[in-house]
């Protein structure tokens, strides 16, 4: 959120008598700098330098760790240290200045006990220029000492990654001011900014080259295409870098590299053998390039401050790189179950009134959701923590209510603190000095909503101590909360009204005299984590010893932040192409490492019309984040005021949501143990397929379905993709695609306005809960159907995870976790999955009893048809059970395409055997 509207901005300039830099209704280009407007991009893009090398004699191996010296021939005063570092299928470059320089390293992103992953080097051969390093099964690493310090990892005997190959590798080391120097060097303008700049110049350069790979990915967050379009060289499209630097974006642009709210720096690279991975632990301005040729692909990153921080992650396979940055920077934090519903949200609903007005028309209209939201006009003068009484007089009554049917509230929470002597937070925090200082140190002083404002240290941890005090329900803290609301952190770049590109100084001065260059990525990661910690910490006091897990949406984000909670793509409009943009961007956020993201259905600006409201609600069903927002001067669009006939589409678009959620919530622990995205592009599940490797707007949710949206008006077939060359399921009626034929391998699929296109993939199998309800809570002991989808083998496999759905319990064992199988001889098992390798912190307690049943098991793809098939029960509980003909789903008009077991009354928690057999007489046999 929260774009500013031209009436917003208007009224804040008169009531605040103040020039704020506010945008009005589209993308300004001019507010934002381009490199061109950076002196450290204009001094560095391009560069190259052959002065930075090793000095031989340095050299030490010891263990998992090689250290040594890098010189800069250009400045007697310039010498570094280096480490290099094996973890096995993951290598760390770190180069920095002596630790009396002081530059900034990112605190709090790394997983703690990095340390025991470490594996020893074997020195293969050393010279007086290079030496030769084993780094596990067919992986060699060449550290060459001189002329020019370079790094050469080979996998297999092929090279995966070079840096410093282009010779890019520049690090501007602290020094002291002298007459003379370079513009740009002490000072530099923007606009009517000035930044000080008094450590002068601090930027580091390197280049990484892929050989034989042309496509890239990652490095979010912008509005691009999924696989990075070359920016230098002469097949290069696009003329800017790609930027990291988390910026409050109005209305952005639907194609561009400019970068927004986010920033991950992970880049993948990956070639139908191979995928390997680089990422730089660094939280300033960033800007990467990218140039492919025959060759393969050349990357230069450069940023404006702190060390060389690189951890290289060796795959092979895009699934080993998710599990590599999982381990460095952790797995997605499981969510509670209602945050997977729909969730509906405007800026801003007005009252009481119209909260119970909104929450009964969901009811009314039998459509499900799960949360609603209020924007900032819900507080007392854009004072967070408050109500305003004028319209919310009563808002514990308020929330209770909402909870009564099972549902939840979320409040915003914004960093800016109005500066209001007389409120108790901002006094508090001023007293404490806990806000950030200006060049001169004094507090800083920005303006936003609430006009001047402060903004909390939350580089400090004392300071994201206090502020995780701040939700308890107990009176004088959050007054008028419940255990049931839950919180939205917006505007957390940080958003200041009017300063350069809308955000904060870079001079102003953190915790242990960080400047804010240093940090800025980190600002919105460390106040999301903090506010998250309040969540924690007020759900251990209001339910016990087992807790609430938090759910808490930022718009900012960096690496790590999927440890925290969710995001959502920012200030979208109501637009086709928006609508297209929103699957890149949600994909290359996954593959950076954080799964638990959506994008604004119908989009923050603009009014949609019927038809792409309609589009949006059915892709939104398969994003892994669904919520419903609009602008404050937007229409209102419930999904009960678009006509009784695209009430009954978006109903059945939520519906199928929440049918899902079985599937999905066990996409969520897969996720939490191994680093997986959710939403993934195609080539993650089917690495050999070249064609794979460009697609940007069919995705897999899961192993197991792939989905293809309707992305332009008017459509009445959509282009599909099926990789793999193997069988596939039409998710609308079960009828069997053969993908290995051309034909039904790469097609038009027909759609109406009533569907968008899905296909269940062969081999895999569904979990769903079909009843109609009307939010997750009533949902609980629903029984569960398992969709088993047979390959060409005539086998499948699939899993299953559940708990309570709300608490830290299953850290003590209370959940369930069951692998499912059918094998080619007609058996289908459940026994216990792997919980080790899903990394949960304790083994399913053996009273664990969720009261949840598998009622009905359907079958695709048994040879010779569904017909003629009996199911019966194995083991002590043997009996025979109700098999017949019928349809995937349990709609009307779906045809008999599979073998439905019908109140089979199987227990989840427990182990079980159903086999199926061919009738005597029904041909056929399972093979």
């Amino acid at each position: 959120m929260l774009g500013r509207s031209l009436g917003a901005a208007r009224l804040l300039l008169v009531l605040l008598a103040a020039a704020l830099t506010v945008p009005s209704t589209a993308f300004k280009a001019e507010e934002f700098k381009n490199c061109q407007d950076s002196a450290f991009c204009t001094r560095l893009r391009g560069n190259t330098s052959e002065a930075f090398y090793i000095l031989p004699d340095s050299v030490a191996v010891e263990g998992a760790h090689l250290t040594a010296t890098v010189v800069n021939a250009d400045s007697a005063n310039a010498t570094f240290r280096l480490a290099f570092t094996s973890y096995g299928n993951t290598l760390r470059l770190f180069i920095d200045e002596p630790a009396e320089k002081g530059r900034f390293r990112v605190p709090d992103v790394l997983l703690p006990g990095l340390e025991s992953r470490e594996q020893p080097w074997e020195v293969i051969k050393r010279s007086h220029t290079k030496v030769r390093l084993a780094c596990g099964a067919g992986c060699e690493a060449e550290l060459r000492l001189k002329p020019v310090a370079q790094l050469e990892v080979a996998l297999d005997g092929q090279p995966a990654l070079v840096w410093n190959g282009n010779k890019q590798f520049i690090f501007e080391h602290l020094r002291e001011k002298q007459e003379g120097d370079p513009e740009g060097w002490w000072a530099e303008n923007f606009k009517s900014h000035h930044d000080s700049k008094p450590k002068g110049p601090t930027a580091i350069s390197f280049d990484i080259q892929f050989p034989g790979t042309r496509h890239l990915y990652g490095i979010p967050e912008r509005a691009t295409s999924l696989a990075l379009r070359p920016t230098r060289g002469p097949e290069g499209p696009l003329t800017e870098p790609y930027r990291l630097y988390n910026l409050d974006v109005f209305e952005y642009l639907h194609d561009s590299p400019f970068g927004l709210y986010g920033s991950i720096p992970l880049l993948l690279a990956h070639r139908a053998d191979r995928t390997v991975g680089a990422f730089w632990l660094n939280s300033a301005e960033m800007f990467v390039d990218v140039a492919q040729d025959e060759a393969g692909s050349s990357t230069q990153w450069f940023a404006e401050s702190g060390v060389l921080d690189l951890f290289l992650l060796l795959g092979p396979r895009p699934a080993d790189v998710a599990r590599q940055m999982g381990a460095l920077t952790g797995g997605t934090a499981l969510p509670q179950l209602f945050s997977l519903g729909y969730h509906q949200c405007r800026w801003n609903y007005k009252d009481e009134a119209d909260v119970a007005a909104v929450d009964g028309g969901f009811d009314a209209h039998n459509i499900p959701y799960d949360v609603l939201w209020l924007d900032i006009e819900h507080t007392n003068g854009k004072r967070y923590f408050t109500w305003d009484q004028a319209y919310f007089p009563t808002p514990t009554r308020m929330l209770d209510d909402v909870a009564s049917r099972g549902r939840k509230m979320v409040t915003i929470v914004d960093p800016h603190i109005k500066r209001d002597p007389e409120w108790r937070l901002f006094k508090e925090a001023e007293e404490k000095g806990l806000y950030v200082k200006n060049k001169d140190g004094a507090d800083f002083d920005g303006w936003c909503w609430p006009g001047s404002s402060s903004y909390l240290d939350m580089l400090s941890p004392t300071v994201r101590d206090w502020w995780s005090q701040q939700f308890s329900t107990k009176a004088s803290v959050y007054e008028g909360s419940t255990k049931n609301l839950y919180i939205w952190n917006d505007m957390n770049e940080p958003s200041v009204f009017n300063g350069p590109e809308i955000t904060m100084h870079k001079d102003n001065l953190h915790a242990g005299g960080a400047e804010h260059r240093d940090v800025h990525n980190l600002y919105g990661y460390f106040y999301h984590m903090a506010t998250a910690d309040g969540l924690r910490k007020r759900g251990f006091e209001e339910w016990g010893p087992d807790g609430d897990r938090p759910f808490v949406l930022s718009r900012a984000f960096f690496a790590g932040t999927q440890r925290i909670g969710a995001i959502w793509t920012g200030d979208n409009e109501a637009s086709w192409e928006h609508l297209k943009a929103s699957v890149p961007m949600l994909l290359a956020i996954n593959v950076a490492g954080l799964p638990f993201s959506g994008a604004d259905i119908g989009g923050f600006f603009g009014n949609p019309e019927p038809e792409l409201l309609v589009r949006w609600y059915q892709l939104a069903a398969f994003y892994p984040f669904m919520r419903g927002h609009a602008h404050l001067e937007a229409k209102r669009r419930e999904p009960w005021l678009f006509g009784e006939e695209n009430t009954v589409r978006i109903r059945d678009a939520i519906r199928q949501r929440y049918a899902l959620l079985p599937y999905l919530y066990t996409q969520f622990l897969t996720a939490n143990g191994t680093g997986a995205p959710i939403m993934r592009p195609l080539w993650y599940e089917f690495p050999q397929d070249a064609d794979t490797f460009s697609e940007q707007h069919n995705f897999m949710l899961g192993p197991s379905l792939l989905v293809a949206p309707v992305l332009d008006a008017g459509a009445t077939e959509v282009p599909v993709l099926l990789p793999g060359g193997g069988v596939w399921y039409d998710n609308l009626d079960g009828t069997a695609i053969d993908a290995g034929q051309p034909t039904h391998r790469n097609f038009s699929a027909p759609v109406t306005m009533e569907h968008i296109r899905s296909y269940l993939r062969g081999g895999t199998m569904l979990t769903l809960k079909e009843q109609p309800r009307r939010s997750t809570a009533q949902m609980a002991h629903d029984p569960i159907t398992l969709v088993v989808a047979l390959d060409r083998q005539g086998e499948a496999a699939g899993d299953l995870y559940v708990d309570d759905g709300r608490s830290f319990a299953f850290q003590r064992g209370a959940y369930t976790y069951r692998s499912f199988r059918f094998t080619s001889d007609g058996v289908l098992s459940a026994d216990a999955a792997d919980h080790v390798a899903m990394q949960l912190p304790a083994p399913p307690a053996a009273d664990y009893d969720p009261a949840v049943a598998i009622d009905r098991v359907v079958v695709l793809g048994l040879p010779d048809g569904p017909a003629g098939w009996t199911a019966e029960l194995e083991g002590k509980a043997a009996r025979q059970l109700d098999a017949a003909p019928g349809p995937l789903y349990l709609r009307e008009g779906l045809p008999e395409v599979a073998l439905v077991v019908r109140r089979a009354g199987l227990p989840v928690s427990g182990n079980w055997r159903l086999r199926l057999r061919r009738v005597a007489g029904a041909g056929g046999s399972v093979s």
